[in-house]
């Protein structure tokens, strides 16, 4: 941190930062900018997350389990599925017996979207909960609920909207700064 704060933003090597795990918000606190600036710079030098499987039969044999994570230690593949893909928001790290109410919300809504023919995904990081089982949505992305980690799935799965308001007061929070991004609200608007 010390020694990228010697250096302009512009003359900052992201990827690095990246890769050490520092966040957009963080890299912006360091020079007093918005995240949105980083974000711009970030894109322009296509410093892009990659999003990997996580290999859950330990390489015993071919991993099925739709479970990605992201990494700045790879290269960006395309996305694709023959559906119109769904994002819901899950609450993030609640404890078994704390926000029931959020997994119950954002399970059956998965089935729903699934029946009306959707390729659902999930981004949640709590995996003690229904909603991140490997059966429950089409694909699961493990990433903590922030502006920065949703933005970059949504930017990846290019769906046709996200639901929010399922998961609590996390992802409603981070509603407007996507919107404002240009992807789509479903259920409850932002004024709602």
């Amino acid at each position: 941190e010390s020694e990228s704060k010697k250096k302009g933003v512009e003359d900052l090597d992201l990827l690095r930062a990246k890769r050490l795990g520092f966040s957009d918000q963080s890299i912006a606190n360091w020079y007093s900018m918005s995240t949105e600036k980083v974000r711009t710079v970030r894109e322009s030098q296509k410093v892009l997350p990659a999003y990997f499987q996580v290999d859950t039969c330990a390489g015993e044999f071919a991993a099925e389990t739709p479970y990605f994570y992201s990494t700045y230690w790879g290269q960006r593949e395309a996305f694709s599925t023959k559906k119109e893909s769904i994002v819901l928001l899950g609450s993030g790290p609640n404890r078994i017996g704390q926000g029931i109410e959020f997994d119950y919300s954002c399970v059956r809504s998965v089935r729903q979207f699934q029946r009306e023919g959707f390729h659902v995904a999930m981004v949640n990081s709590n995996p003690e909960t229904v909603s991140t089982d490997y059966d429950t949505s089409d694909i699961l992305f493990f990433e903590p609920i922030t502006e920065e980690h949703t933005l970059e799935v949504l930017r990846y799965l290019q769906p046709k909207g996200f639901v929010a308001q399922l998961g609590g007061q996390t992802p409603i929070n981070l509603a407007p700064a996507l919107v404002k991004e240009g992807f789509n609200l479903l259920g409850s608007t932002l004024e709602s």
